[in-house]
């Protein structure tokens, strides 16, 4: 087994490393979806079902879409 590591940003972000994006096959632009079950979570390439599927559900999220909201979670 091989293992990766990379420091998340200020932002929380994270540059996938590059043994990660040659065995997953990533490209720039590309989706990436993880998968959550208690404390393991898996990286995997999105494929167009999970893009089908966020796409549809985004738009029934917008009970928690206001300033107030943004304002206030935003440092989570």
């Amino acid at each position: 087994m091989q293992t990766a590591i990379s420091k998340l940003t200020k932002k929380y972000q994270a540059t996938v490393p590059k043994a990660v994006r040659k065995k997953l096959n990533l490209n720039a632009g590309d989706i990436i979806a993880f998968e959550i079950d208690s404390d393991i979570i898996k990286l995997r390439k999105a494929n167009p079902i999970d893009v089908k599927f966020f796409s549809a559900l985004v738009p029934t999220l917008n009970e928690w879409n206001s300033e107030n909201d943004e304002e206030a979670y935003n440092g989570l």
